[in-house]
């Protein structure tokens, strides 16, 4: 196991509530090609913490990636809705930007 996975391991340890850690977690996962355990990870996230906006993004990214183009709609569409309703516009944009080009892969 890397050093910096057990670094993760250990904040999400210690901070189990905090969404940061877990963010980190899933990233840390997917870096280390460990797709499954980031989808996971991501999973979990997503349902303790359904308004934490920065998620959506990289989990519908990694979700294109492991070709389920149907659940990275899905939740592309559910990030959409959480950065409306924390007005997080640049985040809402880039959601947006992330569906549509997921709508033109459908397309071809």
């Amino acid at each position: 196991m890397s050093s910096r996975l057990e670094e993760i391991l250990s904040i999400v340890a210690q901070f189990p509530a905090d969404p940061f850690a877990r963010y980190g977690l899933a990233m840390e996962y997917r870096n280390l090609g460990r797709l499954d355990e980031a989808r996971r990870t991501f999973a979990a996230l997503l349902a303790d913490y359904p308004d934490y906006v920065p998620q959506y993004l990289m989990y519908g990214n990694l979700l294109v990636a492991m070709k389920d183009r149907e659940q990275a709609r899905w939740v592309y569409e559910q990030g959409i809705a959480a950065a409306a309703r924390a007005r997080n516009h640049h985040a809402e944009r880039e959601l947006r930007a992330a569906l549509a080009a997921l709508e033109e892969l459908d397309e071809d």
